[in-house]
């Protein structure tokens, strides 16, 4: 057994079974193996940021991790912004990244770089020396994905087809560690103090069993929750206590935390300003508010919260969210009308892939009262996250509908997903906000102080000339795509998409908030 077959050996044995992947030379003993590998799915990307965005939208929804193979240095360039997305996700992922062999490397061949130094930005990251040591690596790999990370394992070409490979037994799988009695009865003496508090929810914090417990603890002590700016994944709808996220705008946040003592982190960090901007603070705690810490992101953050809410609320149940749909609007499309359409159709169990940015400021409202639903966000404001974390989620989750909700400016950094979910038919359908210009940067111009927002200036935001057709990119790509400029247009394609299997597009045409 070849190097390269026993590491896919020792990477399905401990769960990891999808490879999503754009390979070149270095790599090809590692795609060879595919077939002596049968239980590894391999998914193609033509571009690593879509593939390293799939293999984050993936975990997310599967709750283990996928693996990528990206080609060298380069390869993993190009797929670093979906890894630092991920990274802010707490997304486990297993990078496998061909590297020249090791008698090779002394020659500087074009494509040789310092991989270590790039996949050192993201997380963990080794080069296996040896064929007999591979399988170890990857073994170790996968257990450090496990617990959230991002792991790298650079493979030498003479690696990967050396013989004496052996599969690696899985590791343990790691524990998240239990929150300690005294730290729990601490945030019960603060839920108890009578000051204005709030609990902020991260991580697993924003799943429905979570949810259910703080939400006890709210209704009995009176605190305020609200999750934090951009969750990895939110369980919410009809049946799940309704919980708000804090705003983006750093105005937003200081109006959300007015008057609040004491702030309660459960699997989460303080708030901060995105960026930062003149004359304004980038901490977004109140002065006078204290930090507390229940759980920290790798904690056991359902059990403590769980543990305070049988201390504080032991006979109070959650109050759930009502099925409450809006009602379909009529007329042209705009941002605080297409959310509506949405609200009104959306399916039973659906994932939302939410990088509406700019033109779905309304969505949350729209959708609460809508079935139950996941919500993934862009955890790391890395634009260019929403069609291959589609392709993830819909590959971990077959049997539900994926709705990829994508702003046009961000559809273009990764606008190659389109492809594989055609080349993998998968049941996804896409609405592409197309307002023709980076909104959010035409905001982001006034908010920082630009003394000048002239013509060459709002030239360089401006996505006209010639306008982006994303039904004929898609049809290119084998998506059937359909365009929307009303209301009544956009359920009536957005109805037929949910009926039909396979991927469909919907270019939904609004006007710019900004």
């Amino acid at each position: 057994m070849n190097g390269a077959q026993a590491l896919l050996r020792t990477l399905v044995d401990a769960g990891v079974t999808v490879c999503f992947g754009n390979p070149g030379t270095s790599e090809m003993h590692f795609v060879a193996a595919l077939d002596a590998v049968p239980e590894m799915r391999g998914v193609l990307g033509l571009f690593e940021g879509a593939v390293t965005g799939a293999a984050d939208g993936y975990a997310r929804m599967a709750g283990k991790p996928a693996a990528t193979l990206l080609h060298l240095g380069p390869g993993l360039a190009n797929g670093l912004a979906n890894l630092h997305n991920a990274r802010r996700a707490r997304t486990g992922i297993v990078n496998v990244v061909g590297d020249h062999a090791t008698y090779h490397k002394q020659y500087d061949a074009p494509l040789e770089s310092d991989i270590e130094s790039l996949s050192g930005t993201v997380g963990w990251t080794r080069t296996s020396a040896s064929t007999e040591a591979l399988a170890a690596d990857a073994a170790e790999a996968v257990a450090v994905a496990r617990s959230g990370r991002i792991a790298t394992l650079i493979l030498p070409a003479d690696i990967s087809w050396g013989d004496g490979g052996k599969p690696a037994a899985p590791l343990d799988a790691p524990v998240r560690p239990t929150v300690a009695d005294n730290v729990v009865q601490s945030i019960v003496d603060v839920l108890r103090s009578g000051e204005s508090t709030v609990i902020l929810l991260g991580n697993v914090g924003t799943r429905e069993r979570a949810i259910r417990a703080a939400n006890r603890i709210s209704q009995a002590t009176g605190v305020k929750l609200f999750a934090e700016t951009f969750p990895a994944r939110i369980e919410r709808g009809a049946g799940v206590p309704a919980l708000e996220r804090l705003g983006y705008l750093a105005e937003q946040v200081t109006w959300q935390l007015t008057d609040v003592r004491d702030l309660v982190l459960a699997g989460t960090k303080s708030p901060v300003s995105f960026f930062a901007y003149p004359g304004k603070p980038s901490d977004l705690v109140p002065d006078d508010c204290k930090v507390h810490v229940l759980a920290e992101p790798g904690d056991d953050i359902t059990a403590a919260l769980e543990a305070v809410a049988a201390i504080v609320a032991p006979d109070v149940e959650p109050v759930l969210q009502a099925e409450n749909r809006p009602e379909l609007p009529t007329g042209e499309l705009t941002p605080q009308n297409w959310v509506d359409v949405i609200g009104a159709l959306l399916p039973e169990n659906a994932v939302i892939i939410d990088e509406s940015n700019t033109s779905g400021l309304l969505l949350p409202t729209a959708t609460a009262g809508a079935p139950k639903h996941d919500v993934l966000t862009l955890t790391g404001g890395s634009i260019g996250f929403g069609l291959p974390n589609a392709v993830g989620a819909a590959v971990a989750c077959p049997d539900r509908p994926v709705i990829c909700l994508q702003a046009d400016g961000s559809a273009m950094y990764t606008a190659s997903a389109l492809w594989t979910m055609a080349r993998e038919n998968l049941n996804v359908t896409t609405v592409v906000l197309s307002n023709r210009s980076y909104a959010i940067l035409k905001l982001e111009l006034q908010r920082v102080g630009a003394e000048s927002t002239g013509p060459k200036a709002l030239d360089w935001l401006d996505l006209s000339r010639p306008d982006l057709d994303f039904v004929a990119l898609a049809t290119g790509m084998g998506i059937p795509a359909t365009r929307a400029t009303t209301a009544e247009e956009l359920a009536e394609q957005f109805r037929a998409a949910q009926g039909k299997e396979g991927p469909h597009v919907i270019e939904a045409i609004v006007p710019t908030l900004f």
